[in-house]
């Protein structure tokens, strides 16, 4: 880092650099999950309804 950072420069060197860390395993579990999980297939069915979409008024008067 810059010399405009000592302190996030000696936090780096006392316990690593954690976001590049955190970056670096993130993308190992997304390889992982794409090699384990089935893809989705290219028409993907239909959502269920939102519960906050109104409901149609029924008929069972």
């Amino acid at each position: 880092m810059s010399s405009q950072t000592p302190v996030y420069d000696r936090l780096v060197a006392e316990r690593g650099d954690i976001p590049v860390q955190v970056r670096g395993e993130a993308d190992r579990i997304s390889r992982d999950l794409a090699r384990v999980l089935p893809q989705a297939p290219a028409s993907r069915p239909s959502a269920p309804p939102s519960v906050f979409e109104p409901k149609a008024p029924s008929n069972s008067l």
